[in-house]
């Protein structure tokens, strides 16, 4: 599929290990699913979407038929990462199912650019439970697992701390609801640092080609401006075959990494290679 090329090679690295991914139906999600599995990774795919959507292709069952279709292996469960005892359920299967967990990327994602004014405590709520909240909650649930993996990740798509006023003014619930993911994380970080158990942060240094850009942040014809999911899929993976904590506690922009790690084109990354030099800088980033 176009959307699923990649820059970076596999390894071989994630071969054997379970990574249990929120949101993973469709967009950035689904990009990491397919990506680690294809390196051999199992795939525990817990995201709501267990029915088609008339205008949001995938569900967790799709994506797992993708990976199955590729040699690899998935676990699909419909999960609400608002609701603890489904959390729960959903990574005890887990680790039943796959002998444990290895890594746990907090991904499902509500986003609502609104001011205080204009945002309803419902949508507010919603923002903080399923960002800030569901990174506590994973993490809680799965540290006992995490603890038992020679080198754990816990992985959240979130910013890096950015308070300038220019970003808190327009939507200062979601910038909340998204830097408390990046806040928890790195008091994670600390609190688990005489562990196995490496924390960070990931955010796309440009708009990235997801549901979200079409019908939350403005239409598709930002496309035009983005990238596709793969390049945080590949940025992820390279988080996650890193070892000895060596990025515990930091907040990381994917194109930044993926520099480091070698990767010089990234015009196959664009959504449209031919204004790969077009692209939109993405929120709470300075140009």
């Amino acid at each position: 599929m176009s959307d699923t090329i990649t820059l970076t090679k596999n390894t071989g690295a994630l071969k054997g290990k379970t990574i249990f991914i929120t949101g993973a139906s469709r967009g950035i999600g689904r990009a990491i699913a397919l990506k680690c599995a294809a390196d051999g990774a199992n795939i525990a795919i817990a995201a709501k979407s267990a029915e088609p959507h008339p205008k949001l292709p995938g569900t967790i069952f799709t994506v797992a038929e993708e990976i199955e279709a590729t040699g690899g292996v998935a676990l699909p469960m419909q999960v609400d990462v608002r609701e603890e005892e489904q959390v729960a359920e959903a990574m005890k299967k887990t680790a039943e199912t796959f002998g444990g967990i290895d890594c746990v990327i907090n991904n499902a994602g509500a986003i609502n650019l609104t001011s205080v004014e204009s945002t309803p405590p419902k949508r507010y709520d919603l923002m903080m439970d399923v960002n800030a909240r569901a990174v506590y909650l994973t993490a809680h649930l799965a540290i006992p697992y995490l603890k038992q993996s020679e080198c754990a990740h816990i992985l959240s798509l979130s910013p890096p701390l950015n308070l300038e006023p220019r970003w808190l003014g327009p939507f200062a619930p979601y910038a909340l609801s998204k830097f408390g993911m990046t806040i928890l994380s790195m008091g994670l970080a600390e609190e688990l640092k005489k562990t196995s158990i490496n924390v960070a942060t990931l955010w796309p240094r440009t708009l990235v080609a997801t549901a979200a850009i079409e019908f939350a942040v403005g239409n598709r014809e930002m496309f035009e401006q983005s990238r596709k999911p793969i390049v945080m899929a590949d940025a992820a993976y390279e988080v996650l075959i890193t070892t000895n904590r060596g990025l515990n506690g930091a907040q990381l922009i994917d194109e930044a990494l993926l520099h480091e790690r070698g990767v010089e084109d990234f015009t196959q990354y664009a959504h449209n290679p031919a204004k790969a030099g077009e692209l939109a800088v993405d929120l709470f980033l300075d140009p």
